[in-house]
């Protein structure tokens, strides 16, 4: 094991405690690998990563700690920061209630203080529900939207990341009527700066070229099909490669991820949720990661959402949350040997 000083301590939030946070979050830190590249302390709650840890049959052993700073940060011991003991009835799975919002929330906003002071190098955040987050009365679409308010970042991004797949979205939640009304020259100017940034910084990439998505079938076939790609995206695209980024595009979107999967561009900006989505998803479902671009602390997640369906009986699969981890751990080493 190295010495706990060269691996980045990171806070893990445990996610909706009637999803299948708890599970993958035990399933995780079972494993030792974990550690090898980080110290992971898990925010949540007491009570339901018990019971997760005692369906799941693992040896792992409870160490509750009252800082970041009195884990013990080793292989068997999942260090906790326990913030709520929910009762039974804010514990049955797939039953999200205000209780059980609120203290997901708690997670949240506890692991981000945490990251601001500097007490932890980065945090991996557990799958939430947007629906007990509402309930909670925090009226915020997901996590992304939370964390730039909270962190008062003035632009940030949602990457998802599979390997050396990578894709970045020029719109997020929103009905796909709005996307054409969202997007505009400026914004996505600015993407694409911000994307290259933190490409370089959290990534090692020098001078990353990036691949625009067109919004329209066949990028607007010279506007018969639209004219979002003459109006809005090569404009964008023009003044990014006048400012000296390597951007190309736009380009028709059912060739340009198979161009990106054989290594062409470091990254693709997509339109819309599903456009980036369903490739990156087809070719990395069990281990892709969620990246939020633009804060001033790591954020990494897990890619897929509570999977009610499946809480509570033991076939979750922690595969994405293992990603986050190492990708954040990976992410705070860069960022610390840069200060260096």
């Amino acid at each position: 094991m190295p010495e706990s000083t060269s691996r980045p301590l990171l806070a893990l939030t445990m996610g909706d405690p009637v999803g299948v946070g708890p599970e993958i979050m035990v399933m995780a830190l079972a494993d030792p690998e974990v550690y090898r590249v980080c110290r992971p302390l898990v925010i949540g709650d007491l009570p339901a990563l018990e019971r997760a840890r005692e369906q799941l049959a693992l040896p792992t052993k409870m160490h509750v700690t009252p800082n970041p700073g009195a884990g013990l940060y080793e292989p068997g011991a999942l260090d906790l920061l326990v913030l709520s003991r929910l009762g039974p009835e804010d514990r049955q799975y797939g039953r999200p209630t205000r209780a059980g919002g609120a203290a997901m929330v708690s997670y949240i906003l506890a692991a981000i203080d945490l990251a601001l002071k500097g007490e932890v190098a980065g945090l991996v955040t557990g799958p939430i529900s947007k629906a007990a987050m509402n309930l909670a009365g925090y009226a915020y679409p997901g996590h992304t939207e939370l964390l730039a308010e909270k962190t008062g970042a003035p632009e940030v991004a949602m990457m998802l990341t599979g390997g050396e797949f990578r894709v970045v979205l020029a719109t997020i939640h929103c009905a796909l009527a709005e996307v054409p009304g969202r997007l505009e020259e400026a914004g996505l100017l600015r993407l694409f700066h911000l994307t290259c940034r933190a490409l370089s910084r959290d990534f090692g990439l020098a001078r990353p070229s990036l691949g625009v998505a067109a919004l329209n079938p066949h990028a607007g076939e010279g506007g018969m099909f639209g004219r979002e790609e003459e109006s809005i995206i090569a404009p964008a695209v023009a003044r990014a490669q006048a400012d000296g980024l390597a951007v190309q595009g736009p380009y028709p979107a059912d060739t340009l991820f198979w161009r990106h999967a054989q290594g062409e561009f470091a990254a693709i900006v997509a339109m819309y949720h599903d456009q980036g989505l369903i490739p990156l998803k087809l070719l990395h479902f069990m281990d892709a990661v969620n990246v939020t671009l633009g804060l001033p602390i790591i954020r990494t997640s897990v890619d897929h959402g509570t999977a009610y369906d499946l809480a509570g009986t033991g076939k979750a699969h922690p595969g994405s949350l293992k990603a986050a981890i190492v990708m954040a751990a990976e992410m705070a080493q860069r960022r610390s040997a840069g200060r260096g």
